[in-house]
């Protein structure tokens, strides 16, 4: 159990270090794990088509949109490391994966457009609010698919551990990225546009750990 929680200390600390700079960015992450948490609420109550919803068009768009358009992808004088670096050793997705994995999620919504019970996922529908509805569901699967494809093939180009770690890592992000980045729209009011990375510079001496 210790080993694990290093490892999940190290993936969040080397995201935060190496992909988070931008203030607009931990803002729109604070915005994405707030709408993430109530996402796992809406799956609680048993809405996993709503919560999807939330996920994908709030939760993941804001957070994406923070990762694409207002990240620097210059050099990283904090870190010491070019931008192509910091995406050849990012564990989970990096923008490259990001992409094929939102072209399915833009895609899906056509394919139910051209095949509305999608060769017999869903009844036919009777109109607009179950095409949504149906819409949400496969945003859902997507989203689950997603998890665990990539988590199965860190376990197997990695380790278990690397999967598990990183897996729990995604599902935990939205309670972390409150704790971490809530100051972040205060920072942006002061005019603050790229956070100094205090923190990282403290451990500069730190030994050079691997994204997820």
């Amino acid at each position: 159990m210790e080993k694990f929680l290093a490892a999940l200390k190290t993936q969040r600390w080397d995201d935060h270090r190496y992909y988070h700079h931008s203030r607009i960015n931990q803002s729109l992450h604070l915005l994405s794990a707030l709408s993430f948490l109530s996402a796992y609420v809406l799956i609680l109550l048993n809405h996993p088509a709503l919560a999807a919803w939330v996920a994908w068009m709030v939760a993941m768009v804001s957070r994406q949109s923070g990762h694409f358009f207002f990240e620097p992808k210059g050099y990283d004088h904090v870190n010491h490391a070019t931008h192509e670096h910091k995406e050849e050793i990012k564990v989970g997705y990096n923008l490259r994966r990001k992409v094929v994995l939102l072209a399915i999620w833009a895609v899906a919504p056509v394919a139910l457009a051209i095949n509305p019970t999608l060769f017999g996922a869903f009844p036919p529908p009777t109109g607009l609010p179950d095409y949504l509805e149906h819409v949400g569901y496969v945003w859902f699967w997507i989203g689950v698919g997603g998890l665990a494809f990539r988590t199965v093939q860190l376990m197997i180009i990695k380790d278990p551990q690397t999967g598990i770690v990183w897996m729990s890592k995604i599902l935990t992000d939205p309670f972390h990225d409150v704790m971490l980045y809530w100051r972040a729209p205060l920072a942006l009011l002061r005019g603050e546009l790229i956070d100094p990375m205090r923190d990282v510079l403290e451990h500069e001496g730190s030994p050079q750990a691997r994204d997820a």
